[in-house]
C-alpha cells in the first residue's frame, strides 16, 4: 500500500508524505472500518521514534556553521521576515482555536514551519535549483530549521511552569550550541577517528553516534529528535559525510514513510467535521503569509517580485516538521487530552492539503508571477 500510493503521488509529480498519511489513514483503526488492519501499538510507536530520529539526522547532515555564516542576509532578515509573519499568523490561529496555552503555541509552530522534504523535492522535480531565489529558499528553511530545533523540546516537556520552561530553553540551546561548536573543531579528529576504523565498523559508529546523542538530548530531558538533528550537525563538517548519506539512506527513506504512515493511523476523518473550519482558516493563513513572506523577503535581499514569489510558493507545503510536533505534544501531559487529540487530528488533516496545494503552487508560481506581477512598460509603449 505505501508503494502503491507513494508511486501515484510521484506519478503526478506530488510529494509521497501525503500518500504514507493517506495509507496509514486507509489502514488504521478509524473510518472507513472494512480497511482497519492495523492497528497503533508499541511497535508501531517504536517505528515513528526510529523515523523521526533518521529524518532529523538527515536534515542535520545538511547543515552546517558554514553554510549558516555562507547565507548572510538572506538568512537573517530573510528568515526573521517568515517568522515575524507565519509565526504571527499562526500564533493567532493557534488562540482561536485552544486560546492561551501551549497548545496554541504548539500550533503557530507547525503552522510556522514548511515542509523541507517537500520544498526541496519540488526544487528538485521543477527544475529550479539553478535559479537566483532559490539561495533564498534554502536560507529560510534553514532559518526555520534553527528555531524548530528550540521548539521540539519544548513541545515535548515544555508548560510544566515559567522556571522550568525556562531551564528547558537554557538546556536545549547550551545542547545547540555545543553540537555546533563540535562540528567546527571536532571535525578533524573525528575524522582522524573514523579513518582507523575498518569499513565494517565505521557504520556502527556512526549509528552507536546517533543513538547517543539522541539518548543523551532525552536524558537532558529534551527531545531524543532535536538530539538526532544536532548529530547530523556533527558529522556534517566531516569528510565521511557523503559516505555516512549513502549507507543510511535506506534506513531514512524506509523508517520516514514508516514514521508518516504510523502517524496516519491517528487520524479520524470524523475529526473533519469539527476541524474542518481550523484547517481552512490555516491552509488560508499559510498560503497569505508563505507568499507574502517570500515577497517581503526577496524584496529586502534584491529580488524581483516574481522571483519573491516563486520563494514563498516554494514554502507553502508543510509536513514532516508539523507532524513531528504533534506527535510530540501528543506526549506533553501538560496539555489536555482533547487538545492533544485535536493537535493530532489537525497536524495530519493540515499535512494533506498543505502538501498538495503546495505543489500545485509552486509547480504553477512562475505562470502565475508572470500574471500578476507584469514588467513595467515603457514609456510611449501602447
Amino acid at each position: 500500500m505505501l508503494g502503491l500510493l507513494g508511486l501515484l503521488a510521484s506519478r503526478f509529480g506530488l510529494s509521497a508524505i501525503p500518500a504514507y498519511l493517506l495509507a496509514g489513514l486507509l489502514l488504521g483503526p478509524n473510518e472507513p472500518e472494512q480497511l482497519a488492519v492495523i492497528h497503533p501499538s508499541e511497535i508501531t510507536h517504536f517505528l515513528a521514534e526510529l523515523g523521526i530520529i533518521f529524518l532529523l539526522f538527515f536534515l542535520g547532515l545538511e547543515f552546517s556553521l558554514d553554510r549558516l555564516l555562507r547565507s548572510g542576509r538572506h538568512l537573517g532578515l530573510g528568515g526573521s521576515l517568515d517568522l515575524v509573519i507565519n509565526g504571527a499568523l499562526g500564533l493567532v490561529v493557534g488562540l482561536v482555536a485552544f486560546g492561551p496555552g501551549l497548545a496554541a503555541f504548539i500550533l503557530a509552530a507547525a503552522v510556522y514551519v514548511s515542509s523541507s522534504a517537500v520544498a526541496v523535492k519540488g526544487l528538485i522535480d521543477f527544475r529550479r535549483l539553478a535559479d537566483d531565489e532559490t539561495d533564498l529558499v534554502l536560507a529560510i528553511l534553514l532559518f526555520e530549521d534553527l528555531v524548530i530545533a528550540l521548539v521540539l523540546g519544548f513541545a515535548a516537556t515544555g508548560g510544566a511552569g515559567v522556571s522550568s520552561t525556562a531551564w528547558l530553553i537554557v538546556k536545549a540551546v547550551a545542547f545547540i550550541g555545543a553540537s555546533l561548536a563540535a562540528s567546527r573543531w571536532l571535525a578533524r579528529w573525528i575524522d582522524e577517528a573514523l579513518d582507523r576504523l575498518p569499513r565494517e565498523f565505521f557504520f556502527l559508529f556512526a549509528f552507536a553516534f546517533l543513538v547517543g546523542m539522541s539518548a543523551l538530548a532525552e536524558k537532558m530531558a529534551l527531545s531524543e529528535a532535536i538530539g538526532a538533528l544536532m548529530a547530523g550537525v556533527v558529522l556534517a563538517e566531516t569528510s565521511v559525510r557523503s559516505e555516512i548519506e549513502e549507507r543510511f539512506l535506506g534506513f531514512r527513506d524506509l523508517f520516514a514513510a514508516l514514521f508518516f504512515f504510523v502517524f496516519g493511523l491517528e487520524i479520524d476523518l470524523h475529526a473533519f467535521g469539527d476541524l474542518g473550519w481550523l484547517v481552512a482558516l490555516a491552509v488560508t493563513a499559510t498560503l497569505v503569509g508563505k507568499l507574502a513572506a517570500g515577497l517581503a523577503a526577496g524584496r529586502v535581499g534584491g529580488f524581483t517580485a516574481r522571483q519573491g514569489f516563486n520563494a514563498g510558493a516554494a514554502l507553502v507545503a508543510h509536513g514532516e516538521f508539523t507532524v513531528i510536533l504533534a506527535q510530540l505534544a501528543s506526549q506533553n501531559g501538560q496539555i489536555t487530552a482533547a487538545d492533544r487529540d485535536d493537535l493530532v487530528a489537525f497536524a495530519g488533516l493540515y499535512v494533506l492539503v498543505t502538501s498538495f496545494v503546495g505543489v500545485v503552487v509552486m509547480k504553477e508560481s512562475k505562470r502565475i508571477g508572470r500574471a500578476v506581477f507584469r514588467p513595467p512598460r515603457l514609456a510611449g509603449e501602447g
